[in-house]
């Protein structure tokens, strides 16, 4: 019998490839077939190379990084909950999303997700409140 690498383990390797951008990485955790849908919704990509260019975009922005907030695991099932830093045309932002992954045979089989609403970062939201004489 051949043994597969854990679905847990696959997910965190597709997570480190994500957030250092390195696409042939992060490709390499994905079934040649697999497919991309939004939750409950569309078929967002299917197979490597509707994938990979669906994602060489997204790395190529500044403040891509996806953070880890919750994991669950469920057999062959691998359910994360992310914080993700985006670059969007209005400026760096973050969105919340939860992504439920297939592992089957050591590969992604198959990714949904959804997306919460993306939030923009002003710059007054990075620098420090003022103090306004009321302790």
């Amino acid at each position: 019998m051949m043994e597969f690498t854990s679905p847990q383990v696959v997910v965190q390797r597709q997570l480190d490839a994500y957030n250092a951008k390195n696409l042939e990485a992060w490709l390499a955790t994905y079934a040649p077939e697999a497919r991309q849908f939004e939750l409950g919704g569309p078929l967002l990509a299917s197979g490597h190379a509707q994938i990979s260019a669906r994602t060489a975009m997204r790395f190529e922005e500044p403040h891509l990084h996806a953070r880890l907030l919750s994991r669950t695991v469920l057999g062959s099932v691998v359910i994360d909950h992310e914080d993700i830093s985006r670059t969007f045309p209005e400026g760096p932002g973050q969105v919340e999303v939860v992504c439920i992954y297939v592992v089957e045979r050591g590969l992604i089989q198959s990714a949904s997700f959804s997306f919460g609403p993306p939030v923009i970062l002003s710059r007054a939201s990075s620098n420090p409140p003022e103090m306004d004489g009321r302790e």
